[in-house]
């Protein structure tokens, strides 16, 4: 179980801790690099990325290390019905635009980066690990996946998905916890509401696949990684206490947010994004809160919003950023991803060596 499973041999690591591929720029090179350096598996965020932004990291994080990593990507999701904004909503976004001093109603361009385009980079980049979230890859880009050798992880908020997932091929599945920061991982009808806890997930999932179960979720030191480990995890995916890691891409206020929040100062919300994600709540969340039903879908809000959050990250206004975490934020701990890393391994140690010791 402990260090030496099935996820460790087959994405050839130290030590079953994965970093989370956090899109929007706080999974920089320097960050996957340090953690693939300390025997984890750093993961490159490029939901977000153009094909030639990805080469472009991917060969940066190649320079840093010489060890694994995965690249992260999000499916596409079908836009339908009616995608403008409701009267609320579109009036919240236009006073935090006039608050901000920008233009109202901005011209968005494109909703997402060609999926296509992506997964050429990933493939013509020798990637050795891949991960994807909000969907099921299409069986094309699974099959030539497996024909270049290339570990593929899914992403589960559910049994029902964790079960589709190991049908279409992946080899591990994480197994994604409602505790957990950022997007929600969901992609089955009804999923995004169920909101099952890591402690509930875990178990049934191991129970019912016979690949690799990945815990994450609140994961945030040792304690939490054998209790991972002990409902059946073979490892677990640690994203929040890497946000606010020397090497994380992270705006400074968002890592302050996470430093200071406390267990209770975290919520689910669509304000930004159209889709499910946990943050650090701010004005923007709860202003939008009780017009949940006019949000427009994901990516569609994610990219109506897009100029609110690039002003407030400039102008350091707190009120208007997406600040991603889970629920674990009180055990924050700012440090480099090496420290961070080797920290995580002697607290696992310790409390795996608690457990025996009481048996």
């Amino acid at each position: 179980m402990w260090p030496t499973n099935e996820a460790t041999k087959r994405l050839h690591v130290q030590w079953p801790i994965l970093q989370a591929p956090m899109a929007g720029g706080a999974t920089t090179p320097e960050l996957v690099a340090a953690v693939s350096n300390a025997g984890g598996l750093g993961s490159l965020g490029a939901g977000y990325m153009s094909g030639e932004q990805i080469r472009s990291a991917v060969r940066a994080i190649r320079q840093l290390t010489d060890k694994p990593f995965a690249v992260n990507l999000f499916i596409p999701e079908e836009i339908t019905g009616d995608t403008r904004p409701g009267e609320n909503v579109r009036r919240l976004m236009n006073e935090a635009r006039r608050r901000l001093g920008i233009p109202e109603e901005p011209d968005v361009g494109r909703f997402v980066e060609p999926f296509e385009e992506q997964m050429t980079a990933v493939l013509e980049e020798e990637v050795p690990v891949f991960s994807f979230t909000f969907g099921i890859l299409e069986e094309r880009w699974m099959t030539e996946l497996k024909r270049r050798g290339v570990t593929v992880i899914g992403t589960a908020t559910t049994v029902r998905e964790g079960v589709a997932l190991e049908a279409s091929g992946v080899d591990m599945v994480v197994a994604q916890g409602s505790e957990a920061g950022g997007h929600r991982g969901s992609f089955l009808p009804d999923s995004p509401d169920n909101l099952v806890g890591l402690m509930a997930l875990v178990p049934q999932l191991a129970d019912r696949l016979s690949v690799p179960v990945i815990a994450a979720g609140g994961i945030m030191d040792g304690r939490g990684i054998a209790a991972a480990l002990a409902l059946g995890a073979e490892a677990v995916q640690v994203g929040t206490a890497f946000l606010v890691c020397t090497e994380s891409g992270a705006h400074p206020l968002h890592k302050q947010a996470i430093l200071e929040a406390g267990d209770d100062q975290t919520a689910l919300t669509t304000a930004f994004s159209g889709k499910p994600a946990r943050g650090v709540c701010n004005r923007f969340m709860r202003e939008m809160a009780p017009y949940r039903d006019e949000v427009p879908p994901y990516p569609v809000q994610n990219a109506l919003t897009r100029d609110i959050r690039q002003a407030a990250a400039k102008q350091r206004q707190r009120d208007y950023l997406s600040m991603w975490a889970g629920q674990g934020v009180g055990l924050s701990r700012q440090m480099d991803a090496a420290a961070l890393m080797r920290r995580l391994v002697e607290e696992t140690e310790q409390a795996m060596a608690r457990f025996a010791g009481r048996s």
